[in-house]
């Protein structure tokens, strides 16, 4: 088969990728490794909502149409609203095709897969940030009496066994996590390393729409000092269910959750945990307080929302080093994913195997990626954030294609 652009993955990324392509009247094929929204069909848990509101999953040509535009779509709401936006354009995609390998080829690119290949003057890689759990070594250590699983694996509360559970990380699907857990009675632990707090609400509005109001969310990768570090920032602790329910460690503390430092090792039969907590905590809370401040401008110049004292200081947990391993069942690795693209030519990674662009532009001329973080602008990992890099994108797109065509 020809083409003029294969796209990989069909999330919201690759969708918006298509629509644009199909506004412009550029052939092109979407190849996805099962159904459209395959991982948040496959790799969520049963209670997911989505962290932003559902007046924030706008993507090019669609927008959110529901009543509840304030509200949070579920896991489930979430995939018929891309089965919607596939359908509203005719979506080539083709489903239950996994990528094996994309090379150079007469002047563009032949892409083998499961059901044949492909060859085309450009490839849109949009599979998505999540590749493979990572893992720490620590994981090997541990006697096969405690269960351990990474978060993608869990679904609820039910599938976790009597016993304490240690959940390892704090960011989004840990704190979720650990909150569902604690909630349901569990006895929960978590180790707490770098995390990004925010508060739900602030000064009368979600705080996403604080986000945009105030240009945030639209800050450019060109414009970001220490882009790479940018890429890091570990993903917003929130939950997107109970209007203005915070999700802090304060939060987790107060339904039982019990906090520790980050996991270091290993000790017979102890379990150590590092005593920077209280500077990890701390760090947090100041960084959350420069972006209040920056929300306190924009809101002061506008002349809108109420004054609102700011969420107080996290508090101090009782100090914890070591906890035996009898303590706990289970584990939950919430600590976060490593790159995968096993397709792709070695010299288009880095050495940690993410791949290397310049604003969705990869080193070689013709590929482009999207659905990473900090993309082209912060909110390049939230829904509309894919969009709109997506439109971005297509400038340099078409203009490779005149250029093959040219040629």
């Amino acid at each position: 088969m020809r083409t003029d652009v294969v796209v990989i993955g069909a999330g919201q990324a690759g969708l918006a990728a298509s629509r644009c392509l199909v506004d412009h009247s550029i052939g092109h094929v979407v190849l996805e490794r099962g159904q459209v929204a395959n991982s948040w069909r496959t790799e969520r848990w049963d209670s997911l909502r989505l962290l932003t509101p559902n007046w924030l999953s706008r993507l090019p040509g669609w927008s959110y149409e529901g009543a509840d535009p304030d509200g949070f779509m579920s896991k489930h709401q979430f995939v018929e609203h891309l089965d919607r936006y596939r359908h509203s354009f005719n979506a080539p995609v083709r489903s239950e095709t996994e990528v094996e390998s994309v090379r150079s080829h007469s002047g563009g690119y032949r892409v083998r897969t499961s059901q044949g290949e492909v060859d085309a003057r450009a490839v849109v890689i949009a599979s998505g940030a999540n590749g493979q759990p990572r893992i720490p070594g620590i994981a090997d250590e541990m006697p096969s009496s405690i269960r351990q699983l990474p978060s993608m694996h869990y679904r609820n509360v039910g599938q976790i066994e009597d016993g304490g559970v240690l959940v390892v990380g704090a960011s989004a699907s840990g704190a979720q996590i650990a909150d569902e857990l604690a909630r349901a009675g569990r006895d929960v632990t978590m180790a707490v390393g770098s995390h990004t707090r925010i508060p739900r609400r602030y000064r009368g509005q979600d705080t996403f729409t604080w986000l945009e109001s105030s240009g945030i969310l639209d800050d450019l990768w060109v414009d970001e000092p220490d882009i790479a570090k940018a890429r890091r920032v570990p993903s917003l602790q929130l939950v997107g269910t109970d209007k203005g329910r915070d999700l802090d460690l304060n939060a987790l503390a107060s339904v039982g959750v019990r906090l520790v430092g980050r996991l270091v090792g290993l000790s017979g039969t102890q379990l150590q945990f590092s005593g920077s907590l209280a500077n990890t905590i701390a760090s947090a809370d100041q960084k959350m307080h420069r972006l209040l401040t920056r929300i306190d401008r924009t809101a002061d110049q506008l002349g809108i929302g109420a004054t609102e004292d700011r969420p107080p200081s996290t508090l101090l947990p009782e100090p914890c080093l070591g906890i035996g391993l009898a303590a706990f069942a289970t584990i939950i690795w919430a600590t976060g994913f490593r790159p995968n693209y096993p397709w792709l030519e070695p010299h288009l990674l880095d050495r940690r195997g993410a791949i290397v662009h310049e604003g969705g532009a990869m080193l070689d001329p013709g590929l482009f990626v999207l659905g990473l973080p900090f993309l082209r602008r912060r909110k390049s990992g939230f829904i509309e954030g894919a969009g709109c890099d997506a439109t971005d994108l297509m400038q340099p797109l078409l203009a490779h294609l005149d250029t093959v065509h040219a040629s």
